[in-house]
């Protein structure tokens, strides 16, 4: 089950910061090699229908990779730069592109040699028109990164045989 740790939506800044987190039955390990693997992201995410890296293979702070996205309706395509990375633990990807500039942080926490605590955040500022609708929006990301962890749970959990 995944649980949903905080929404916030400012409307002074139109902010949109969304939490959430799943317990997964493998060690941090696979899960974060499997999650932080942007190869695999149309595996687990709804939304993604393409990736292409802009930089070479393996992943590490400076990375940037191609995302083609399918959300509300609209095809968005933005490439993250990878500005924190910690094996095993935490990744930290940025955009500044687009009407919909986002920060997203995963990190990986042990709850025992064989589950994990998996936390995703997508947080960032809405520009332009796009402001008007960051609390649609919010609601609207909270739906999908549910969906988006339960099957990236399922996935996994499926697999580990």
């Amino acid at each position: 089950m995944v649980r949903f740790r905080a929404i916030k939506y400012s409307r002074e800044m139109s902010n949109v910061d969304v939490i959430s987190e799943i317990r997964i039955q493998l060690p941090a390990a696979q899960v974060a090699d499997f999650a932080a693997d942007p190869d695999n992201a149309t595996r687990w995410y709804e939304n993604i229908k393409s990736v292409e890296w802009k930089s070479e293979k393996p992943s590490r702070v400076g990375s940037r990779v191609a995302f083609v996205a399918q959300f509300l309706g609209r095809r968005l395509a933005y490439t993250y730069e990878f500005t924190e990375l910690v094996r095993h633990q935490k990744l930290v990807m940025r955009t500044l592109q687009g009407p919909f500039p986002m920060e997203t942080t995963y990190t990986w926490e042990s709850i025992s040699e064989d589950e994990t605590r998996m936390s995703l955040r997508n947080r960032g500022t809405p520009s332009g028109f796009s402001r008007l609708f960051a609390p649609f929006m919010a609601r609207a990301m909270k739906k999908a990164i549910q969906k988006d962890l339960e099957k990236l749970k399922e996935l996994l959990e499926r697999d580990k045989s």
